[in-house]
């Protein structure tokens, strides 16, 4: 089986012939046909997380996944073989750049009716950061403010979407020549990142969703009322990742740190500042796909490349200028 392999950081993927999947008991046996590609896995290559995600090299990449159904372990009860099934593989099960994956029955849902294989295998992972971010984390109502960054990236156009689904007012910033998609997405307010300052124009708001980090985050708890709440997914980790992760005594130690800077500024504020480490969920998942097939929520790809191209085409991604996701297909 061929798939692409990180064979040590920092170095392109490599793609070789790998041995089957091994199904365990609630494992689902998956014929991939279209996989999304992550800033995760970009940012895995270049070993940004090894201290918090300790792979073990070789380590097949890739955390979206679109395809059929192969075969079931024997505890499986919710899927049987021909079934059309996306997920985000939990973080022990990851490797979509592959032709076929094993993924936990826990992981996996029914790909929504009224889209591709190549729209269905781009969202899972942003979709799950989305909903974990907003409902889970968030809890957005009607009527509240949020602030979503980089709205035209792969978070940001399902996150504007789903933050309009639950009632919010919501701002994005943008680069100008996407102002009309992020208007097209549902952003009510929409800020030329290079030529305005969000944080002077914003104020009151609720959520933050930053996938920026750095001085961008520290600039966001500026713009939120008392007791509101930026939730950052490209770090730094703090203490609850830690504890998600069953944190040992080192890791807590480590984030703890990580984060103190962040979360000294908030409490100045009065304001909380969180990190997000999305985890699959394929019961999210299910909530999803239905809003999905009730028009919703649309999948936004920018860009369908052939499986051999991946490597090429993941170490290209931190050069941004795709709207929304580029994907692998083997079809």
């Amino acid at each position: 089986m061929k798939a692409f392999v990180l064979n040590q950081y920092k170095e392109p993927l490599q793609q070789i012939d790998v041995p089957e999947p091994v199904l365990g008991d609630h494992d689902v046996l998956v014929e991939v046909h279209a996989a999304g590609l992550n800033q995760l896995d970009e940012k895995i290559r270049l070993g940004e997380f090894k201290q918090i995600l300790p792979y073990k090299l070789p380590q097949v990449l890739g955390h979206d996944v679109a395809g059929v159904v192969l075969q079931v372990g024997p505890e499986v009860r919710h899927f049987k073989p021909g079934d059309e099934v996306f997920a985000r593989p939990s973080k022990d099960s990851i490797g979509t750049f592959a032709e076929r994956i094993a993924v936990p029955e826990e992981d996996l849902a029914i790909k929504p009716a009224t889209i591709s294989m190549e729209e269905a295998g781009s969202i899972p992972l942003v979709a799950l950061t989305a909903w974990q971010a907003l409902v889970e984390r968030g809890s957005v109502r009607p009527g509240q403010k949020v602030l979503i960054h980089a709205g035209a990236g792969g978070v940001g156009s399902i996150a504007i979407q789903l933050a309009k689904y639950l009632g919010a007012t919501v701002a994005t910033t943008v680069s100008a020549g996407n102002k009309d998609f992020v208007r097209e997405l549902g952003a009510d307010v929409v800020i030329d990142y290079r030529t305005e300052d969000f944080a002077e124009i914003l104020h009151d708001y609720d959520l933050v969703l930053d996938s920026l980090g750095g001085e961008n985050q520290e600039r966001s708890l500026t713009v939120l009322k008392p007791g509101g709440k930026v939730i950052g997914i490209a770090g730094p980790p703090d203490a609850g990742f830690a504890r998600q992760l069953g944190g040992s005594p080192v890791l807590l130690g480590v984030t703890t740190l990580l984060s103190s800077g962040i979360r000294r500024k908030a409490r100045r504020l009065g304001v909380i500042y969180e990190f997000l480490f999305m985890r699959a969920d394929g019961n999210q998942l299910r909530e999803i796909a239905a809003l999905i097939d009730a028009g919703d929520i649309k999948p936004v790809v920018g860009r369908v490349v052939p499986f051999d191209q991946t490597a090429d085409v993941l170490a290209a991604l931190e050069k941004g200028g795709v709207r929304g996701k580029t994907v692998v297909s083997h079809h």
